[in-house]
């Protein structure tokens, strides 16, 4: 049954994980998963949904397209036009594997970009 409160983009719900083009709906920042912690914490609730790969050891937050396209902050990765991300069902917010870190909501999906390349600059940079 659909949930009036998942972004459109997730609809409809199902069981599985399914792979979506960047640079549509969202852009996403990957990260590995220890500076991804600390941005995490950092940003506290300002932050968006955010994807955990508990295989690959990588957080991927979403961001509004584009705004992220000059970004030069390693080791985090821009994912735009021309690559696609894997998402996990809305439901699934558990580990172990992908799952939701921090869910999604119809209002509540982008992380706003200035607050992430603040944290990504202050958390990974020298």
């Amino acid at each position: 049954m659909p949930s009036s409160d998942a972004p459109r983009w997730l609809r409809p719900l199902g069981p599985d994980v399914r792979t979506l083009p960047a640079g549509e709906w969202w852009d996403a920042v990957r990260v590995p998963v220890a500076a991804g912690l600390r941005i995490l914490e950092h940003l506290g609730s300002r932050t968006g949904a955010v994807i955990e790969d508990g295989y690959g050891g990588v957080l991927y937050w979403l961001i509004p397209p584009g705004e992220a396209a000059t970004w030069d902050v390693p080791p985090a990765q821009i994912l735009g036009p021309g690559s696609h991300v894997a998402v996990p069902p809305r439901h699934r917010t558990y580990a172990p594997g992908l799952h939701w870190r921090v869910p999604p909501t119809r209002t509540r999906h982008w992380t706003d970009p200035a607050h992430l390349h603040a944290a990504l600059r202050l958390i990974t940079l020298p």
